[in-house]
């Protein structure tokens, strides 16, 4: 079994731990293994919306407004140099 140290843990941490540890009738370092497996247990949910996952992470950052050229159809002479004489 690993071993970790807490260091710098806030006062009221410790205490509001040694206070749960009571209620359940174990030790501060039992009650934080409870917390600590029970957290990673529970399995992140990915994002439904990646686009507005991402629109969010990013928001505080401001945007951008991207100019957008209008739709044009694609010349022939285009056409044939990408797929040859074939595809026409």
């Amino acid at each position: 079994m690993a071993s970790i140290t807490i260091r710098q843990l806030p006062e009221s941490t410790k205490r509001k731990l040694r206070m749960r540890a009571a209620g359940h009738g174990r030790s501060m370092e039992q009650e934080a293994r409870e917390i600590l497996n029970s957290a990673l247990r529970q399995a992140e949910e990915p994002p439904k919306d990646l686009g507005k996952a991402i629109r969010e992470l990013f928001a505080p950052y401001g945007g951008v407004e991207l100019k957008i050229p209008p739709r044009e159809p694609v010349p022939e002479d285009r056409i044939k140099k990408i797929f040859g004489d074939d595809h026409s």
